[in-house]
């Protein structure tokens, strides 16, 4: 650190019954009171260098023995009042970062200014804060800390904005060009004398080296400096985005432990007002950081806006914060973790375990962002677009091919986004509190082609399944409506077949594209629980042999329905009895009506409108099953 040493004289202040005294052989005649303390002085050293000391001794009455100065709101109190009087005595005195904020107040207040004498105290402390102070890297911290005692005089004096201005200015340079005394990464105390005699120092080359440093500030000194660090425009946005993930680290640790003590029963109203005050304290700090992030996406890392998001639920901040947070989470949801999407939630109107609300609206606003992939021209119109290609033409073409890269990595966001979804679904489906309408609600706002299958869906519902045993028959079936029985791989198959949990038109529907899958490999489908199998014996189903052979007794165009071969139709078929027993299934389901009076579209619709290729798939399996009784 960088000091300055004023004056010669040995220090002969002394103490005598509470009365701060000098030695001399000179006897005392003033008295100056300050916050309680007294000091018996001379008024000649102090009067010569002291305005207000003159003004106010020559407006109060003279007496016989010793003048009387009261000082009840000096600055610095008795430690900057001390100073300033061996500054006047000749005392040699020390002045640093940690002591100049205090000595310049307390100089200002008593105007020992140079239209007093010359060369007076606030001349040498300008001096030696232009000089010194604002050059150093940690000397400029210190002093800015030190202006949070006296936030009035300090920006009267100038002393908060020009130390503001210096390190903001200090950021931005590589730290081999900066007077440091200490760094983030090592703690080395130099002290440096104004002339200019330092130390070797180890300097850091890392980009973000000034971000631990300036983490010792307060929140509201802090906000100012990066302000000024931002808009400055030197700072790439990621090194801002270090910096206040080193902030919130050194002043939001633990918070979830530290407001649950703090919501413990309260042994009296002063610990009620302390837990509250550090509180409000938490929440001013949490939403100033969110005011610093970075516009840029990547700035910071989804992890930490999603730890600052359950920092905000906790502490209660402000919703146009949270709604902000949500809206950059959503930016990047894509690299998120599962169990950083479990917010924990405290609303006095929710027994839920975690904020699912919140997590819909990151989810909403991340599909909000998704644009479908631009679509070519018409082929009729190529030929004469190529004819009249120009280069303007040609960058256009190029526009839209970045337009579909983008497009693209989209696609793939949402890709990982469903996984995710999918894995905080089997998280939150043990919450037997959860509502079913919000585990539906976040299975939905994935579209279907995000999810390549449903494995991870199919395994979320059997867990809410299991942690909702009292759900009904309607409600079970409505849950089950997310899941599409088409995109369950093989061992998914076997397990939701033998699930007694599951509605048994789900069971069927998963038998149907099992037997389909048998149908085309030769094998057998999975064998069933016997509550299951009693319930299939009673449609003529009998899943424990395996399919045979389709009909073939009517010959049908190749183009033609699968659904249209006698053989199918046929009540003593498998697989045209699961599909009348998922017709049946729906029959039951219609009086079940949406809020508007709507009924709900048929799943055995949309189970039977199956594309084109499913329908050659058929129409192969029976040329294959006619070769082989021909053969027989």
């Amino acid at each position: 650190m960088k000091f300055m040493k004023l004056g010669s004289r040995p220090d002969t202040f002394y103490t005598n019954e509470a009365v701060r005294s000098v030695s001399s052989e000179v006897t005392s005649d003033l008295i100056v009171q300050v916050k309680g303390s007294r000091y018996l002085l001379h008024k000649f050293p102090l009067l010569s260098k002291c305005l207000r000391l003159q003004r106010i001794c020559s407006e109060s009455p003279e007496t016989l023995q010793h003048q009387i100065v009261q000082l009840p709101d000096f600055p610095g109190g008795t430690e900057a009042f001390e100073l300033c009087a061996k500054f006047c005595y000749g005392i040699t005195i020390t002045f640093s970062a940690y002591n100049i904020v205090a000595a310049r107040c307390a100089a200002e207040y008593l105007q020992m200014t140079e239209d007093v004498e010359k060369g007076n105290l606030v001349y040498k402390l300008e001096v030696f804060f232009n000089s010194c102070i604002l050059h150093g890297w940690r000397d400029s911290i210190v002093t800015l800390h030190t202006t949070k005692a006296f936030p009035l005089w300090s920006e009267d004096l100038r002393i908060t904005s020009r130390c503001i201005e210096a390190i903001a200015s200090k950021a931005s340079t590589h730290p081999f060009k900066v007077s440091l005394s200490h760094s983030h990464s090592r703690r080395v105390r130099d002290d440096v004398s104004c002339n200019g005699v330092e130390g070797q120092r180890q300097r850091p080359a890392a980009k973000g080296w000034w971000a631990v440093d300036i983490a010792e500030l307060g929140i509201d000194l802090y906000w100012r400096t990066m302000i000024a660090i931002k808009s400055d425009g030197k700072i790439p946005s990621n090194l801002i985005g270090e910096a206040l993930q080193i902030y919130a680290s050194r002043w939001l640790p633990n918070i979830s432990r530290r407001i649950k003590a703090n919501r413990e029963p309260a042994g009296s109203n002063s610990d009620s007002d302390s837990a509250s005050e550090v509180t409000s304290k938490s929440r001013l700090l949490l939403e100033s950081i969110v005011s610093l992030l970075p516009s840029e996406k990547g700035a910071v890392s989804c992890s930490f806006l999603l730890k600052l998001l359950k920092a905000a639920n906790i502490l209660n901040v402000s919703s146009s914060s949270k709604m902000e947070l949500a809206r950059r989470v959503a930016l990047q949801v894509e690299e998120a973790r599962v169990g950083d999407l479990l917010i924990p939630s405290l609303s006095s109107s929710s027994n839920t375990l975690y904020d699912v609300d919140i997590v819909l609206i990151i989810l909403e606003q991340f599909m909000l962002q998704g644009q479908s992939p631009p679509t070519s021209p018409p082929r009729s119109k190529l030929g004469t677009e190529r004819r009249r290609r120009s280069r303007s033409a040609e960058n256009i073409d190029f526009k839209l091919q970045e337009s579909r890269r983008s497009s693209s990595a989209s696609h793939s966001s949402k890709l990982k986004v469903a996984k995710i979804v999918d894995g905080y679904l089997r998280q939150i489906a043990k919450d037997i509190n959860l509502p079913l309408s919000k585990f539906i609600a976040v299975a939905e706002t994935i579209p279907d082609f995000s999810r390549l299958d449903h494995d991870e869906l199919y395994k979320a519902i059997d867990i809410y399944l299991k942690a909702h045993p009292d759900l009904n028959k309607s409600e079970r079936k409505k849950l089950c409506r997310v899941l599409d029985c088409k995109k369950l791989s093989v061992e998914a198959c076997m397990h939701a077949a033998q699930n007694e949990k599951l509605p048994l038109r789900v069971v069927v529907q998963v038998l149907f594209f099992e037997q389909a899958r048998a149908a085309t490999t030769g094998g057998r489908v999975t064998d069933l629980p016997s509550n299951i199998k009693a319930l299939l014996a009673s449609h003529n189903i009998d899943p424990s042999k395996p399919p045979r052979a389709l009909s073939t007794t009517t010959s049908i165009p190749g183009d033609d329905q699968w659904s249209t071969v006698s053989g199918l139709r046929s009540p003593k078929s498998r697989i045209s009895t699961l599909r009348m027993k998922l017709a049946e299934d729906d029959d039951l389901d219609e009086n079940d009506m949406n809020p508007d009076g709507m009924g709900r579209p048929s799943k055995f619709k949309g189970f039977c409108a199956l594309p084109t290729g499913p329908k050659k798939m058929f129409s192969r399996l029976l040329s294959t099953n006619r070769n082989a009784t021909e053969k027989s």
